[in-house]
């Protein structure tokens, strides 16, 4: 008979996020955002579910002057204004309780699905400030 034992994993559980922790890691996020990536985006969204923050950004998009997009059945300007509002996600953070100690989720556009990720730390929890840091990298030109 094998015997069971616990295993902790920080991509899963957790505790639900209160109102006053939401409001708190919303302000950290986009103040972060804009003192470390101001003109990279044009908005920020922070959103929680239960246990779990989604940080999603909007940038203007880049189309060539040439590109025709009536193929697909829109004009240039519905086409732009759907980029526009087609969001990058960056991330999704876990709660555990600890508003410096969440841990991340990459999402991978290869797969269209959040990955665990380890934090530049080496260990899987970090700080919103972190995390977006991580996230960020879809924000490079």
């Amino acid at each position: 008979m094998t015997k069971k034992a616990w295993v902790y994993d920080p991509h899963s559980g957790g505790v639900k996020i209160p109102e006053a922790v939401r409001e708190r890691t919303r302000n950290r996020i986009l103040a972060h955002a804009a003192s470390q990536y101001a003109g990279k985006y044009t908005r920020i969204d922070v959103h929680f579910r239960g246990q779990l923050c989604y940080i999603d950004a909007y940038t203007e998009p880049c189309v060539a002057p040439d590109f025709d997009p009536t193929p697909y059945g829109e004009s240039r300007e519905a086409y732009i204004e759907r980029l526009r509002n087609n969001p990058i996600h960056l991330g999704r953070l876990r709660y555990f309780g600890d508003e410096d100690q969440w841990s991340y989720a990459f999402f991978t556009y290869s797969h269209e699905k959040y990955e665990p990720s380890v934090f530049d730390n080496g260990t899987f929890h970090g700080t919103p400030e972190e995390a977006f840091d991580m996230g960020a990298v879809y924000l490079n030109d």
